[in-house]
């Protein structure tokens, strides 16, 4: 990939200079960004998908000033008939399921993995929308068919209007309206208040990212760290002691000791910067709750690979991260691994040349279903 291209997907800016310009900063109108193109699923594949308990979706129903949300499984005869106006259903997770919405997603990896996380599909009756709202991640909306006419304005005041099932902002002034037809794209930074009504029927996919708050990341991380340090004896096994107690007359409060020792507990899990980033790593490769892996072919002599569209795969300077575990590697181990994250494939001639420890780790992963021969790629 060369960041330095202009690409048509950004209305002729390279990829290094949208992220400069543009990445969390203000948002990009693009016309015909990708002519074109095509729907990655037609109206019944979705309506069928929508209907199937490992994927996520949600039917969103307006009737005038009420809101309606459902979650999904969502039955056939859930779903309103097109002619009735002011509903949406929404899929997410479509990545996971459509090899075509894969591949679409793929075009946006001039991103960090570790920050793209999926494209969902919004399918929409005239009308349809999910209000006015903001995400607190980063959004590119590409319409894939219909008209979608969409309403901006710059971050402000995010109050939400209260005892509605949806997030609906209760101040909503737009700066900016606009109309997307096939093939156009918008790009939206964090904060960006935002409100798209299908005209007519409407298809939409929005390719949307990871933002943890502090809050969320240091949760993830001391609970993987806390569950390292009970596998390990050496880090988790010194038990607090008190020996030095002395009878008290105010049973109720907390012994200075203890707090003392919770705060040493805490230090002793982060002192280890490696520890640390072996925990991100972790953490950021952890497959999403609704995937599951169907164990495919024995890798045979030979034969490349190919990552399972719901494998997620990372690296850094000591470690690759996969599906939520981790192991060392370094130099050609560590050079084809990475081309294997990247690229998400690693042919024969290349397999050949990993050591075996490598070469075993690969052929567990095929019988995992993380990844897949070439010759019987699903």
């Amino acid at each position: 990939m060369d960041i330095d291209e202009a690409r048509e997907l950004l209305g002729g800016l390279s990829a290094s200079q949208f992220m400069r310009l543009h990445w969390q900063k203000r948002p990009l109108w693009v016309r015909q960004a990708w002519p074109g193109v095509r729907p990655p699923l037609d109206r019944a594949a979705l309506l069928a998908l929508a209907a199937r308990d490992d994927v996520e979706s949600r039917l969103v129903v307006r009737s005038r000033d009420a809101w309606r949300l459902r979650h999904g499984p969502l039955a056939r005869r859930a779903i309103p008939a097109l002619r009735q106006s002011d509903w949406t259903l929404i899929v997410q997770g479509l990545d996971l399921h459509v090899e075509e919405a894969h591949r679409m997603l793929q075009r946006f990896r001039f991103v960090p993995d570790a920050r793209l996380d999926d494209l969902m599909m919004s399918y929409a009756s005239d009308g349809g929308g999910v209000g006015p709202h903001v995400d607190s991640y980063d959004v590119f909306l590409l319409q894939v068919h219909g008209r979608r006419r969409w309403r901006i304005s710059p971050p402000g005041d995010a109050t939400l209007q209260e005892g509605l099932p949806l997030k609906i902002l209760r101040h909503f002034e737009p700066a900016e309206e606009l109309v997307l037809e096939p093939g156009d794209m918008l790009y939206l930074p964090p904060g960006c208040g935002h409100d798209g009504q299908a005209e007519g029927e409407c298809m939409t996919c929005s390719i949307g990212f990871r933002a943890p708050t502090l809050a969320e990341l240091g949760a993830d991380l001391l609970s993987r760290l806390a569950d390292e340090a009970q596998l390990d004896g050496r880090k988790g096994s010194t038990r607090y002691q008190d020996r030095r107690q002395a009878a008290t007359v105010e049973p109720g409060r907390i012994p200075p000791a203890l707090q003392a020792f919770a705060v040493r507990a805490v230090q002793a899990m982060c002192s280890r910067p490696d520890d640390i980033a072996q925990a991100l790593g972790q953490t950021l490769t952890e497959p999403k709750p609704r995937v599951w892996f169907e164990p495919g072919p024995t890798l045979g002599a030979g034969e490349g690979v190919r990552l399972d569209e719901g494998t997620r795969m990372m690296y850094d300077e000591r470690c690759i991260y996969i599906n939520g575990e981790s192991f060392r590697a370094s130099g050609n181990d560590a050079l084809l691994m990475r081309q294997l994250a990247t690229d998400r494939r690693l042919d024969g001639p290349s397999i050949r040349r990993l050591s075996r420890p490598a070469r075993e780790c690969l052929s567990a992963w095929v019988d995992h279903g993380w990844m897949h021969s070439e010759q019987h790629s699903p």
